[in-house]
């Protein structure tokens, strides 16, 4: 439950942030890109730290971890909701990532060591993926009401109490676990400072800094590309840094003792496809989100509110979706959930990328049938791909393994907008520009859907009677 909680509160305050962002900038008096850079703040730190928070659970112990991201997520989106400037705001907003990548692969690794057992384990992720949905269900009734009744800054104000009931909660329910990488128990005396200490020695700093600054540099290019064209020489000077960075990164990895990511994890079929599979679906998903916030206000001119009931059905079809893959997949196996979730994610995308064929379109017409088909197919594999890339993983691993899923996923979502925002900008912006990219976007549901074949015919084994 405390788990669950916690991962509802970080899929919340994405889905909540997307409607409020024209309030945000509008009071602001942010671009475009700064705009995008409110999201882009949260899930580069997101992105580029997920994995080391991955590691921390496994090497300081995960209720070190998860009290660390709880209390981190909680103080930055305080200090958010009092910014008086852009560059504050998105200050804020990178701790809250920062905050977000210790805690997120805490909750699934505090899922993967309760529940050892096959069909239980595929029951609490059916459930752990159930509330991601319904964070995103929620978030955006939940972020048009506060937007349009109390203002944007209470849709980060509105984490400070679940915040504060989860640390609450975890300091009394969850025990003090061994730190699985370095084999002192955290409730073992002198043994606790000890442990800790020693964890953290073997995190790989080198290794986060790295890809977190190399992703930022492209996605800050790749977005700077709309305003200064393509031929600018700080367009290509921060694309050629982020190449340069991640080069380091790979380096630091080959040479360092403890990598934050070790080559033997990576060259293991399952974990390598399953997660270029969420790097595609995250690159869609994120940028659908975004774009269509925008077109619901922007365009349609329709309020906050009415832009966050508007994303209610989709919300509801991922839901569905997702209980549907929980109920299938011991008989079904990840593959075709995968393969018939991206095929119906792609026609969708196809399908609502016409909205700027014709005045603007219109939402029910034009958006509502293919925005729950790309949804809906969405939840279809949310579950199965995240249990293919963690099936086979040992418990000293955990960490790592969910913070990989989490990384792709995230590391799809900011380049994947930057892309995606910048191809809407050269489009001329408007309804034809957020069909432009809603067709980069049936592109990446397709190769994703193509990419699932290459996944192994994995069956969770029946459970003992």
């Amino acid at each position: 439950m405390i788990a669950c909680t916690a991962q509802f509160m970080v899929i919340l305050d994405v889905s909540v942030m997307n409607v409020a962002l024209p309030a945000m900038r509008a009071e602001l008096r942010l671009g475009p890109a700064g705009q995008q850079w409110i999201v882009n703040a949260y899930t580069l730190a997101f992105a580029g730290l997920l994995l080391l928070g991955g590691r921390a659970a496994d090497l300081v112990g995960t209720r070190r971890a998860f009290l660390a991201g709880v209390t981190a997520f909680t103080l930055a989106s305080l200090a958010g909701g009092f910014a008086s400037q852009g560059s504050l705001l998105i200050a804020a907003r990178a701790v809250q990532g920062a905050g977000g990548a210790v805690l997120a692969p805490a909750t699934l690794t505090l899922i993967m060591r309760t529940f050892t057992e096959p069909a239980a384990r595929t029951r609490a992720m059916g459930a752990w993926s159930a509330v991601m949905a319904a964070g995103g269900a929620v978030g955006g009734v939940v972020g048009g009401v506060l937007t349009e009744y109390a203002g944007w800054r209470w849709v980060l104000f509105v984490n400070v109490p679940i915040g504060a009931g989860l640390l609450a909660a975890a300091l009394v329910c969850v025990p003090a676990a061994e730190a699985a990488g370095n084999g002192t128990h955290a409730g073992a005396g002198t043994g606790v400072g000890a442990g800790a200490a020693g964890g953290l020695r073997r995190l790989d700093i080198p290794g986060a800094v790295s890809v977190t600054a190399g992703l930022t540099a492209l996605v800050h290019g790749t977005v700077a590309s709309g305003t200064h064209g393509w031929d600018a020489w700080m367009v290509w000077g921060s694309l050629a840094a982020g190449v340069l960075l991640l080069a380091v990164f790979v380096a630091v990895e080959l040479r360092a003792a403890h990598p934050l990511v070790p080559l033997a994890t990576l060259r293991r079929r399952t974990v390598a496809t399953a997660n270029l599979l969420v790097f595609c679906m995250g690159a869609a998903a994120f940028s659908m989100w975004f774009m269509l916030s925008l077109y619901f206000q922007q365009v349609l001119g329709e309020s906050a509110l009415v832009a966050g009931l508007c994303f209610l059905p989709g919300s509801v079809a991922i839901v569905a979706g997702a209980q549907i893959s929980t109920r299938l997949i011991a008989r079904t196996g990840p593959r075709p959930l995968v393969l018939t979730g991206m095929t119906t994610s792609t026609v969708g995308f196809l399908w609502m990328s016409r909205i700027g064929a014709h005045d603007g379109g219109d939402y029910v017409t034009d958006v509502l049938g293919p925005f729950v088909l790309a949804t809906l197919g969405a939840g279809l594999s949310m579950m199965p791909v995240t249990a293919a890339a963690t099936s086979g993983t040992p418990p000293h691993e955990a960490g790592l393994a969910s913070g990989l899923v989490n990384t792709s996923r995230q590391m799809g979502g900011a380049l994947g907008l930057a892309m995606l925002g910048t191809v809407a900008a050269h489009a001329g912006g408007g309804a034809a520009g957020y069909g432009r990219a809603l067709l980069v976007g049936a592109a990446c549901t397709a190769a994703a859907g193509a990419g699932a074949l290459a996944l192994p015919r994995l069956r969770p084994r029946e459970p003992s009677r």
